[in-house]
């Protein structure tokens, strides 16, 4: 489906294309294939969406055009497939290219961004910025609500409820922050790229649009960026934890082996048998070694607690 700017938006067939006047498509990549060439678009470039689908993203500059793969990761759940789809980028031309947009995302947002200016004040610039821009529009709150569940498990730490699955936790944490990296570091690329506007295709009055678009998604970085700082730190507070509770139970081990150690010895003492033992041979004998015993672990238990190392 293309959609023009003239003194409104208007659906469009292919033929009927003004060169004049800003147009969008946002197409799938089997109706790419029968068009492309329509465009002046290579078959080379084609064939480079086929086979960069579900990689990395990348950008290609050419005389008249320009056209970028982008790979990008839904903030609010990493673990979901990525987004795949391909921008081409020509004078007054826009196409989206659905390569794999499964929950249609990536549809809803070039929809977006077609209400988002005014014909009268629509440029390439800000078409495509606004396409970007809410592709990522959530990402922000994702990153908020990040915070607040790293906030959450430093509780945990804290209140000494962590789990033996806590470490597993934070290591799939690392791992999609580092995900939402590489995705906004691959936009940060490729929005560059386009930003030296080599083949002309931008005004240059409007080019602090894209300038505007990668400062944001270089804050967004940064916030990954601390939200991993975070989680190693935590990774850190936990393993302090876990050896001080180590510790803490080899203390009382210690503590315990300590208390009843002289026992051992009076059993070791009397269990010599000697011929001249007078405690052996005496009425309340049994008696006296309960009530020493009884005395010592007594006295070496209010030790213990008095210095709290029980």
């Amino acid at each position: 489906m293309f959609y023009q700017f003239e003194d409104e938006i208007t659906t469009i067939e292919l033929e009927a294309i003004n060169p004049h006047y800003i147009t969008a498509g946002y197409v799938t990549l089997n109706e790419f294939s029968g068009i492309y060439d329509s465009f002046g678009f290579s078959r080379f470039a084609f064939d480079y969406c086929k086979s960069n689908a579900g990689f990395g993203s990348s950008v290609e500059i050419y005389d008249d055009y320009s056209f970028a793969v982008l790979n990008i990761k839904n903030a609010e759940n990493v673990n979901e497939n990525m987004d795949s789809f391909a921008v081409f980028i020509k004078k007054n031309l826009l196409i989206v290219v659905d390569i794999s947009d499964n929950d249609c995302s990536v549809r809803d947002s070039f929809l977006n961004s077609l209400s988002r200016y005014s014909c009268i004040n629509i440029t390439l610039e800000k078409l495509m910025v606004g396409f970007l821009d809410d592709l990522i529009k959530k990402d922000k709150n994702a990153i908020k609500e990040s915070e607040f569940e790293i906030t959450k498990l430093e509780e945990l730490v804290l209140k000494n409820k962590a789990t033996d699955k806590f470490n597993f936790l934070l290591l799939n944490l690392k791992k999609e922050f580092l995900i939402l990296r590489n995705s906004y570091e691959q936009l940060i690329d490729i929005v560059s790229s386009l930003e030296d506007n080599d083949n002309e295709i931008f005004e240059d009055d409007d080019l602090r649009y894209l300038s505007n678009f990668k400062d944001k998604v270089k804050r967004l970085r940064e916030d990954i960026d601390m939200l991993r700082s975070s989680v190693s730190h935590l990774q850190d507070a936990y393993s302090s934890y876990l050896d001080l509770k180590t510790n803490h139970i080899m203390g009382v081990f210690t503590a315990v082996t300590t208390i009843f150690f002289p026992l051992t010895l009076v059993v070791g003492w009397y269990g010599m048998n000697f011929e001249n033992m007078p405690e052996l041979s005496w009425r309340f004998g049994y008696l006296f070694v309960i009530i020493v015993s009884i005395l010592v672990v007594s006295v070496l238990t209010i030790i213990m607690k008095k210095r709290k190392w029980l």
